[in-house]
């Protein structure tokens, strides 16, 4: 990494004529320094490329972190790559992961100190990562070369530029994206957009509602605050349950104890985070398209609206001993550093995500499942309750869903070269929005981009050329999931040959929805079912020459696979070793022990990635076509 900057001696004799800048030239540039883009600048580094990252705050993380939102919403049974080292990270931190259980709202709670120092601590030991703080994003541009040009300003008023082959955008709101000129979508999509029968009708500009989290401390004594201006008592009367509540303002909604309330985001440390969207501290603003002035004038009246429920709580709940804590966050107001934002610009990219390619993964006419790199089990879910036409928006609360994987395309801007986005910019429907914004599928998010900036560079290409299935196993060798089986946890022996030829479609996983769970089954102790294996073999080997045994035993599918092997992967290990084919299934502990019973799923999938691998026999696009190697 070259650096080229003024010395400390000549911003000092300059600073009273000019602000100082510095210039910092890069391999992979990241720009935001939140959920994503950490996870993005940590993986780039890791995979061996000189990296940058570019902070707008004093702390990494994001929404984790600097928005106080640490309360983590689903992926508990499918701990995918980054999302899961920083779980065991915390589990490491509080002693177990039962500690981490401290409200009921999540598996997995911590402070949002906590969560910063474990994010500080990772960037510390990342030689090939430089991260500046305090960089506020002003503009881009693609110099001749070809290379990115980034500048930003600091807390002082100097500006800096940072220059950089691929640039990551892992802004809140999708800042870069847009400032570089890639065409973005905001707001509700019109049901004939995607085809998604709950969308609304027609399109409209509405995002979901942010939040001003706040993180209570109880100081053992009355700490009742100032009454806030034009403070509205009846804002808040359905938030709980309380005399004063009109059941008709519920529609249907649960009306919980004020004490099932309080303990919904108790942190391990015993403070209280409180990001509650039933007539709480949600707020309505749609500030993407707005100057930073005006940005910061809108989030102070969502500041304004957490405060003035901080004083219900204090005043007409009984909560006179709980303000906000003054040890969480390092600001005046002890506010958290920015909003937490559900919503953002949605890049129009190579492929978009649709709830449909969601909901039914292997009934569209592209097969994105074939492009997966990362993975989600969250339900769909908006948060418009504070917009002031909410009775006349659809009703989108936990829509349906299986766990889902999430296609590489989506990353990718459909117009330009050596540029990826993140966080929640990412090409997917407003609807799909509403799940892929969640913190473990974010985190992934970030590590795709990472990882695929970082091997781009090493291999000289771009993001958009790199071989997918190069870059999806990158992301098993490093702990991630490609398909969102919940049934084979990562540390099942067979777990890469499940997730490789789930990723082909030979072998289909099953979706259920079970209430709040969405779930996707691989079923490997099920026997192979023909019809589905011969719809699955059909795009990797000609079934006219090779035809499936009539009764898929096990040793009339294993001399089946053998002799398709011998043709397509002549020079394939496991066919030279004695022995290898009894000792590999041992080892996967799915032994062939009695040639007559039916092979199972789990068998078939270890034995036809050893022994052909469809994984790599073709490529794919990014649509999910097949491509052959020649």
């Amino acid at each position: 990494m070259t650096s080229f900057r003024f010395g400390f001696l000549g911003c000092f004799l300059f600073s009273f004529l000019v602000a100082c800048s510095s210039r910092t030239n890069t391999a992979v540039l990241v720009v935001g320094g939140g959920t994503s883009g950490v996870s993005a600048a940590l993986s780039s580094a890791r995979a061996g490329v000189a990296t940058t990252l570019l902070v707008e705050g004093p702390w990494l993380g994001g929404m984790l972190t600097s928005a106080g939102v640490s309360a983590i919403d689903g992926n508990a049974e499918l701990p995918s790559g980054f999302w899961g080292e920083f779980r065991d990270s915390l589990i490491a931190r509080y002693g177990s992961a039962k500690a981490l259980q401290s409200g009921w709202v999540s598996n997995h709670l911590f402070d949002p100190e906590v969560g910063a120092q474990i994010f500080q601590n990772m960037v510390n030991h990342e030689p090939l990562l430089e991260v500046h703080y305090h960089q506020n994003f002003k503009a881009i541009a693609k110099r001749t070369s070809g290379l990115w040009e980034v500048k930003t300003q600091d807390d002082r008023g100097r500006s800096n530029q940072f220059v950089g082959k691929i640039i990551i955008d892992a802004t809140e709101l999708g800042d870069v994206a847009a400032a570089a000129g890639i065409p973005y979508q905001q707001g509700m999509d019109s049901t004939r957009t995607f085809d998604e029968q709950i969308a609304p009708e027609n399109a409209n500009d509405i995002i979901q509602d942010l939040t001003y989290v706040m993180i209570l401390k109880d100081y053992g004594k009355k700490v009742l605050r100032k009454k806030p201006k034009d403070y509205d008592p009846s804002l808040f009367y359905c938030a709980a349950q309380y005399d004063l509540c009109d059941p008709k303002r519920l529609n249907g909604r649960v009306l919980w104890s004020k004490e099932k309330m309080m303990s919904y985001g108790q942190l391990p440390s015993g403070n209280i985070m409180v990001n509650w969207p039933i007539f709480g501290n949600d707020y309505y603003v749609n500030a993407i398209e707005m100057s930073e002035e005006d940005r910061q004038a809108a989030f102070q009246k969502a500041k304004d609206r957490s405060l003035a429920f901080l004083y219900f709580l204090q005043t007409e709940l009984g909560y006179d001993s709980y303000d906000l804590s003054d040890s969480t966050f390092p600001t005046q107001d002890s506010l958290p550093l920015i909003p937490y934002h559900r919503e953002s610009r949605r890049i129009e990219g190579v492929v978009t995500f649709s709830l449909n390619d969601l909901a039914q993964p292997y009934n569209q006419n592209t097969a994105l499942y074939r492009t997966g790199v990362a993975v989600g089990d969250y339900p769909v879910d908006h948060h418009h309750d504070r917009h002031p036409e909410v009775a006349q928006l659809p009703k989108l609360y936990f829509y349906p869903i299986p766990s889902y994987t999430l296609p590489l395309g989506s990353l990718l801007p459909a117009t330009l070269e050596n540029f990826i986005v993140a966080e929640k910019s990412i090409s997917v429907s407003n609807l799909v929005n509403g799940t892929t914004r969640l913190q473990p599928v974010v985190l992934q998010i970030g590590q795709v981009a990472g990882s695929l900036a970082a091997l781009s560079i090493l291999e000289n290409a771009t993001p958009k050329s790199f071989s997918i299935r190069k870059l999806q196993q990158h992301l098993l060798d490093v702990g991630g999931y490609l398909q969102p089986h919940l049934d084979v946890p990562k540390t099942h022996p067979s777990f890469q040959s499940f997730q490789r030829i789930g990723s082909t479609g030979i072998l289909r996983a099953i979706g259920k929805n079970e209430g709040w769970k969405n779930q996707m089954w691989f079923y490997p102790e099920q026997s192979i079912a023909f019809d589905e294996l011969q719809s699955g073999l059909a795009d990797y080997i000609d079934l006219s020459r090779f035809r499936l045994p009539e009764t898929l035993t096990q040793e009339a599918t294993l001399n089946w696979l053998m002799n398709v092997a011998a043709f397509y992967r002549p020079d394939a290990p496991i066919l030279k070793e004695t022995d290898g084919i009894r000792n590999l299934m041992i080892r996967h502990q799915m032994p062939l022990s009695n040639p007559n019973n039916l092979m199972t799923r789990g068998q078939f999938a270890v034995l036809i990635d050893q022994m052909l691998d469809p994984f790599t026999l073709k490529q794919v696009s990014h649509t999910g076509a097949l491509i052959s190697n020649e």
